[in-house]
């Protein structure tokens, strides 16, 4: 027997003008089966079932409209839909999982439809995510720009997860989101969700400080051709060591989509930007506690000079035997006990000499969509994304040549979806920065050659000026004496621009780490997940249940994990989640509940249970949550065993702790620096007011999950004849097991701090303890540590509020703003990193309309956040306060289809940087066309 069908066509116009509407989404209520209109505005639709069923029409900037559909041959329907200007009407599905309005969202939630993506003033629309409230955005370049929220943000945020089309976008050496590196093009995004805080109930490991769900369009609701070109300028008046003239931006995209029959549909889309990186000009010394009286620190670190981190205490070499043979050979024999306790560091080269400045950036994705039935669609996913940029981690990494490659098969209902992807990173030719100056210098002249010259030409300028041998001399004979000595040790140094420079740094950029500074990653994760959704089972209450497997293959040959050959390492996770709601008080009170729970094979399971609730009278909806979270130890924190020059960095493991006898003769950094500032200032290195600075580490918790439990209360409404949106929300965390790093020094052997000088113990601290002064870099020797593990004795607290405003004025005018506040309630011992790196107080403020004409619109969009201190194992420092303002008027030509759009980021060129030891960031001037064969 024949199944019976229903015919539908009509036309959809616009209610005000009559005009036909192009792209219209119709779909069949319950199913996934639809069609768009034309450019005619007409369409026509066949369904496998008999009447009755219901049509969904909608449009961005449109009211939607369900009509029931009675008949089996309906024809020449006349749909209108009119212009929708009413706020908190948007559809989230990231909050729950499940679709619903975002005012009765049980969580602070916020949204970025197309029209707002379209009408962003930024010269981006990933970089526009900063307006939203809520959301923390630091860049480490001009393309590479990390999302977080709720404090502990940092270059690479582990705390947070970002999703595209479910697909976690996470490199899988890094475990954090690599922003929109291989993300759609603004062609190719419907809509992007941001949560604020703990969602690890649903999306499970390291969902912790929250969330970015980022869509894109489908080929069967979005078809036609697409396209745009940006061109723009940047470098505009350009800080000393950036270059002195602007330098042009190129930023191009294009995409197609096709449907048949609505059946089968594909779509394709490409995308390329190239431009002039920000630079890092930052010369802060981040060691400058050991310059003591001198009028110049011969031991300087400088943020962004590289090589300069090799330093040595000079005084060392007064015991060395070819130093003391030198020094007589050359009448100086007199000035050894002349060789201060003083840390020298080797001469370094600015970043601009080091790192690939030319930052790009290549994307390639492509679906095709199988709708099996009308029920189920099948398909398959590849994105692709590859470049240059620069990261600032534990160094300062130039990302050169690196891709990231995504493939996804799913079928999904409307109550179910399964789906597998793998992500498989390749490191290309992406080095550390530090490493490659510090290797330069190495290869030139070693250490132990060039200290030992800078140690006898000091002694001879000492002999110069007639200082007596054996004496210090005076401070500016001193420092007289240090300048002489480096001139001398730099003599035939190695210049940039020199071709004995290039052929070094090309040699070094090109040898695998350790030996050079390459790295060889080609990591990869693989995800299987699913839910179902039990709407059509039970009907008393809304319940929803999924899975997921994941596996870490980490393929870094040794340049960044212990994955050497013969040593293959991989973590790999399960987890399963169920959420029920249920509405009580006449439907005005939505419960809901989840709870999650998650295995990592190195670490005891995880159970993550969050419950709310939201009551909603008219369009007030007051909500309150408790939620938990949690954050498995990355790969990283697992796996790494890297020397990062400053220290080695290894896992939290107890393999790799054992490995390295990380706590034989290990005294905390911090200990060890008030240690060095002591000997900078004048005491002997074995005095017992200086040796009792140190403090011994013997043991350090063992490494486990970070937990998190939050209480979230807030309510969103619309007041003032539904024109003004309210959303507030205010937070308290309390953290346990916090993630944290420390670092040790191990000395050769013990140091009994405090001892008399003249005991037996001062006897073994006079060989032990000046060894301190100095951290050896050469891999396999190092004597610094830098490793993963949990306070575990108390509990870290941060709370917060946000408040946000949007009021709908006359004429299509909107205007909106939020504030928000942040603040961690925990001081943090001495020796760990808080890594808050939040300003306490951020507001934003957007005005514009899209629609002043037919043919114009605008937007503006200013940014102020106050002063805060950044804390990262790269760098220590404060982040001066920002104010930045971003602009942008469009221009519609309508017969051509295409938008013209004028505007700039910073356009007062405010400089300003977002992390301690990050780039300057500058304005961005722009102007772009955009053609897209659906524009209305």
């Amino acid at each position: 027997m024949a199944q019976q069908s229903t015919e539908i066509s009509g036309t959809v116009t616009e209610s005000g003008s009559g005009m036909p509407l192009i792209g219209v989404n119709i779909l069949v209520k319950g199913k996934v089966i639809g069609t768009i209109t034309d450019n005619d505005g007409n369409f026509t639709l066949e369904v496998n079932q008999a009447p009755p069923l219901t049509l969904i029409f909608s449009m961005i900037g449109f009211a939607s409209q369900e009509l029931a559909i009675t008949e089996a041959n309906t024809n020449n329907l006349q749909i209108r839909l009119e212009e929708q200007s009413l706020l908190g009407q948007e559809v989230v599905v990231s909050a729950s999982r499940v679709e619903e309005s975002i005012l009765q969202s049980p969580v602070s939630i916020e949204k970025m439809d197309i029209l707002a993506i379209r009408e962003a003033a930024s010269d981006s629309y990933y970089k526009s995510i900063a307006n939203l409230k809520g959301v923390d955005v630091t860049s480490t370049s001009i393309n590479f720009q990390i999302v977080n929220a709720r404090g502990f943000n940092s270059t690479g945020n582990t705390r947070f997860v970002q999703l595209i089309d479910g697909m976690d976008t996470q490199a899988p050496s890094l475990n954090f989101p690599i922003g929109n590196l291989n993300g759609p093009s603004e062609l190719d995004v419907e809509s992007v969700e941001f949560i604020p805080g703990a969602s690890s109930a649903l999306y499970g490991p390291n969902a912790f400080n929250g969330m970015l769900l980022i869509n894109s369009k489908s080929p069967f609701e979005y078809q036609g051709l697409s396209a745009s070109y940006k061109q723009g300028l940047n470098h505009i008046n350009g800080l000393p060591g950036e270059p002195s003239s602007p330098r042009p931006m190129f930023e191009g995209a294009i995409r197609y989509a096709q449907a048949f029959s609505n059946k089968l549909a594909f779509k394709v889309s490409a995308s390329f930007m190239e431009a002039e990186d920000w630079y890092g000009t930052d010369q802060t010394d981040l060691n400058e506690s050991a310059q003591g009286e001198l009028p110049f620190n011969p031991g300087e670190n400088r943020v962004h000079v590289f090589g300069d981190e090799v330093s040595n205490n000079i005084g060392l070499l007064r015991n060395v035997a070819a130093i003391q043979q030198q020094a007589g050979l050359l009448g100086l024999g007199g000035y050894i006990g002349s060789i201060p306790d003083q840390v020298v560091s080797r001469t370094g080269y600015d970043e601009r000499e080091l790192v690939d400045y030319g930052a790009k950036n290549y994307k390639v994705s492509g679906a095709l969509h199988f709708r099996v039935n009308d029920q189920s669609e099948l398909s398959y996913t590849l994105n692709y994304g590859a470049g240059t940029s620069v990261y600032t981690g534990a160094q300062r990494y130039s990302l050169n040549n690196f891709s990231i490659t995504q493939h996804k098969l799913e079928l999904k209902a409307d109550n179910y979806f399964v789906r597998g992807y793998t992500t498989r990173g390749n490191s290309g030719d992406s080095y550390i920065a530090d490493l490659t100056g510090v290797n330069i210098n190495d290869q030139w002249k070693g250490n132990a050659q060039w200290f030992g010259e800078y140690a006898l030409n000091y002694m001879g300028a000492l002999a110069l000026q007639q200082v007596a041998p054996g004496s210090l001399g005076t401070v500016a004979q001193q420092g007289e004496a240090h300048q002489f000595a480096r001139t001398q040790a730099d003599q035939g140094r190695l210049l940039p621009g020199s071709a004995e420079f290039n052929q070094a740094e090309t040699t070094i950029r090109a040898d695998f780490i350790p030996q050079g500074s390459l790295f060889n990653d080609r990591s990869r994760m693989y995800m299987a997940e699913g839910q179902y959704d039990f709407k059509n089972e039970i009907d008393f209450m809304d319940l929803q249940a999924g899975a997921s497997y994941r596996v870490y293959d980490l393929r870094s040959n040794g340049t960044i994990f212990a994955d050497v050959a013969g040593n293959n390492i991989s973590v790999s996770e399960i987890g399963a989640f169920a959420q029920a709601s249920k509405r009580f008080v006449e439907d005005k009170l939505k419960v809901t509940g989840s709870v999650r729970y998650d295995k990592n094979e190195n670490f005891d399971g995880q159970f993550s249970p969050r419950i709310s609730g939201v009551y909603t009278e008219g369009n007030n909806n007051f909500r309150i949550s408790y939620q938990t979270g949690f954050r498995m130890p990355t790969t990283q924190a697992q796996h790494i065993d890297l020397n990062v020059v400053s220290a080695r960095l290894i896992a939290g493991l107890p393999y790799y702790r054992e490995k390295y006898a990380v706590f034989e003769n290990a005294y905390s950094l911090t200990s060890v620096q008030r240690y060095t500032e002591a000997v900078a200032g004048g005491a002997s290195p074995v005095a017992a007011s200086a040796t009792n600075l140190l403090e011994q580490v013997t043991d350090l918790p063992a490494l486990r999950p970070e937990k998190v439990n939050s209480i979230e209360g807030g309510y969103k409404g619309l007041l003032l004849n539904n024109r003004l949106l309210v959303d507030m929300a205010y937070y308290y965390n309390i953290y346990n097991d916090f993630i944290s790093q420390t670092a040790v020094r191990k000395a050769p052997g013990p140091v009994f701090p405090g001892a008399a000088p003249t005991s037996d113990q001062g006897a073994i601290n006079a060989v032990n303890a000046p060894s301190l002064l100095t951290p050896i870099t050469i891999p396999g020797q190092e004597n610094t540590f830098q490793t993963y593990t949990n306070i575990v004795d108390r509990v870290v607290r941060a709370h917060g509020l946000a408040l946000g405003l949007t009021y709908s004025l006359p004429s299509n005018f909107t205007i909106g703003g939020n504030y928000n506040f942040n603040k961690l309630l925990t001081d943090f011992e001495e020796g760990f990193l808080a890594e808050f790196n939040t300003p306490e107080h951020k507001a934003n403020v957007v005005f514009g309309n899209r629609k002043v004409t037919e043919k114009i619109g605008f937007n503006l969009a200013y940014r102020y956040q106050t002063a805060f201190r950044w804390e990262s194992s790269f760098a220590q420092g404060n982040v001066p306060a920002v104010h930045n303002l971003d602009a942008q008027v469009s221009y519609r030509l309508k017969p051509l289809q295409t938008i013209v759009k004028l505007g700039g980021s910073n356009v007062l060129n405010n400089r300003y940087f977002l992390n301690f030891g990050g780039p300057n960031l500058g304005a961005i001037y722009y102007v772009s066309l955009t053609f897209d064969e659906l524009l209305n």
